[in-house]
């Protein structure tokens, strides 16, 4: 809670997420992620296997926000796979994983089987671009895995940036608890989540429904007295406003709330202080090309882009989302089939949830959480993500028997 800093139920969040993965990866179920196969050969002595073969020495550059349940699921990967990894976790909470590896210590882990790297962003460049490091997995920001791709010549896993959005379908039902669940994307740990809701598409019928009020209602009682509103450790205030007022130039475009500094508080200025805020962009300046960049930055703080659509609007709204450069995270909140399958047949995010309860973030162990469209994606948490992101393929031929009859043909 004091490191990122964050709420006691998203905190307590992280470290249940991850004593379940733990839990799931206990007994024999690390062996079964290396399982082999086996092809019959061409002829009579062969037999091809294909082998989960480990990179080996590794690297893992894990971000600020959740400061034990990503570095921790990613070493773990990579030890589960037979790696030797050295680990960066951002400085400003890397006391959490020292912690943790005492733990490990403690629980029989050899001392020689990671290594701790407490520094700032170029000290780990020099190792990773020195040291015969063969992969390096990044969580973080879009502009540090493209600098970190370029220097290690493409040798990382990454899942960085995710500018998610959010569409809500014509079926208006439930409509407090869409509310509190797009309150919840949006500005939990103040919206500092790869995951969070950055845009918000929202059908006519539940502007009607009067959804949007509900969700001011529920952002106005975000407190930093119980931390559902705090510090912006990657943005300052100065820079959020500024943001704020150049959507708010856009044709049309509007302040829903928020976009304005936390009273009375005590953060300091190389951080962010500021409400959770929504601005409204009409769809189709947002679609204009001097305008969708600005509307599909990412920011990482409690803001969120809000626009409106109709039955006619749908192919602008899928547009929309092609358009967006990152693919990690997405929701169709429907229970509409023919909508629901319309918009999934026409997105591409690696992790979407759909149906009348879907979301943007969450994130627990029991299902992928990655980027699709990218070969460079990285997954987390679940045994398909383990094996792509901490393991190669690698295929050994037998071939022990040379027949008999066997007569040395011509030169070829």
């Amino acid at each position: 809670m004091a490191c990122v800093p964050k709420s006691h139920a998203q905190a307590l969040g992280e470290v249940k997420v991850t004593a379940d993965f733990l839990n799931n990866f206990s007994g024999d179920n690390v062996r079964f992620l290396a399982r082999s196969f086996g092809v019959p050969g061409d002829h009579y002595g062969q037999q091809s296997n294909g082998y989960r073969w480990p990179y080996g020495p590794v690297a893992i550059v894990a971000p600020f926000n959740f400061p034990l349940e990503i570095p921790v699921l990613q070493l773990m990967g990579a030890l589960y796979m037979g790696n030797r990894p050295v680990l960066k976790p951002a400085e400003k909470v890397a006391l959490v994983m020292e912690q943790f590896l005492h733990l490990l210590h403690h629980c029989g882990m050899p001392k020689e089987d990671v290594d701790l790297l407490n520094c700032q962003g170029p000290v780990a460049e020099k190792l990773i671009t020195t040291a015969p490091i063969r992969l390096t997995q990044f969580t973080g920001s879009s502009k540090v895995s493209e600098h970190l791709l370029e220097v290690t010549r493409g040798k990382v896993k990454v899942e960085d940036a995710g500018f998610d959005w959010k569409i809500l379908g014509p079926d208006v039902q439930d409509i407090d608890y869409i509310a509190w669940q797009c309150d919840q994307d949006a500005y939990a740990t103040s919206g500092q989540k790869c995951s969070a809701e950055s845009i918000l598409f929202v059908h006519e019928n539940w502007e009607k429904a009067g959804l949007l009020d509900k969700i001011k209602a529920n952002a106005a009682k975000r407190s930093m007295d119980d931390l559902t509103v705090g510090p912006v450790l990657t943005h300052t205030t100065e820079g959020f406003l500024d943001h704020t007022n150049n959507l708010l130039q856009i044709p049309g475009a509007k302040l829903l709330f928020g976009g304005k500094e936390l009273a009375n508080h005590k953060i300091p200025d190389c951080y962010g202080a500021v409400e959770p805020t929504a601005v409204y962009v009409p769809i189709d300046e947002m679609l204009k090309e001097e305008n969708f960049e600005s509307c599909a930055k990412e920011l990482f703080a409690p803001f969120q882009v809000v626009t409106t659509y109709k039955d006619s609007d749908l192919d602008k709204v899928l547009e929309a989302c092609e358009r967006m450069s990152h693919h990690l995270t997405a929701a169709v909140v429907s229970n509409d089939v023919k909508f629901k399958t319309k918009v999934l047949a026409n997105t591409v995010n690696g992790t979407t949830y759909a149906g009348i309860r879907a979301r943007t973030t969450g994130a627990p162990q029991n299902h992928w959480f990655g980027p699709a469209g990218d070969p460079r994606g990285a997954g987390i948490g679940t045994p398909e993500a383990i094996k792509m992101v901490w393991s190669c393929h690698r295929e050994i031929i037998d071939d022990c028997i040379i027949p008999p009859e066997w007569v040395q043909p011509k030169s070829t």
